[in-house]
């Protein structure tokens, strides 16, 4: 589809983040389920939820934009769930896993941020007031997700990743 107008370019904005959501929706308990911290695991559990709220969301939006839900696949997102698959495959259960799994969600969460961002800004410039409304709601959410992470991560596992390099008996020993 050739887009033309700012409304053609939102709309195939909300279509990739639908499937962007969707895919964090499968992504997200393989997460939680590789987490060793189970303040981490919760945290993923917890985030888990409010993704299918992020989708129910976007699905109002295509209903307001009298729109059929559809995803345009979200090539970026699949990039970065693969990134956190390779994580989980090559790190054993560990602080070190949870960090790198750490970095892999908060790079999500910053894809999301800019793409919730992008999109409450294009609905505001389209007119599409009560779309910007919803779309600065998940913003918000992914911003304090992201803050989340950053204290889980600065409150214990990093730390841990550290003192479990340190420990002795690791290679070249």
């Amino acid at each position: 589809m050739a887009l033309k107008t700012m409304d053609d370019l939102f709309l195939e904005e909300i279509k990739d983040l639908y499937d962007a959501e969707k895919q964090l929706v499968k992504a997200l308990p393989k997460m939680a389920k590789a987490a060793s911290s189970q303040e981490l695991r919760a945290g993923f559990q917890e985030h888990l939820e409010q993704t299918k709220g992020h989708v129910q969301r976007l699905e109002r939006i295509f209903s307001l934009l009298d729109k059929k839900p559809s995803a345009k696949k979200c090539e970026a997102m699949r990039g970065l769930v693969e990134e956190g698959e390779e994580i989980i495959d090559e790190i054993d259960a560990s602080p070190l896993r949870d960090a790198a799994l750490i970095g892999a969600a908060q790079k999500v969460e910053h894809y999301e941020i800019a793409s919730y961002g992008t999109c409450r800004t294009f609905a505001q410039m389209n007119g599409h007031s009560d779309a910007a409304r919803l779309l600065e709601q998940t913003l918000e959410e992914e911003k304090e997700t992201d803050q989340r992470l950053t204290e889980i991560a600065e409150g214990m596992v990093n730390e841990e990743a550290i003192e479990m390099g340190s420990s002795g008996g690791g290679a070249g020993e």
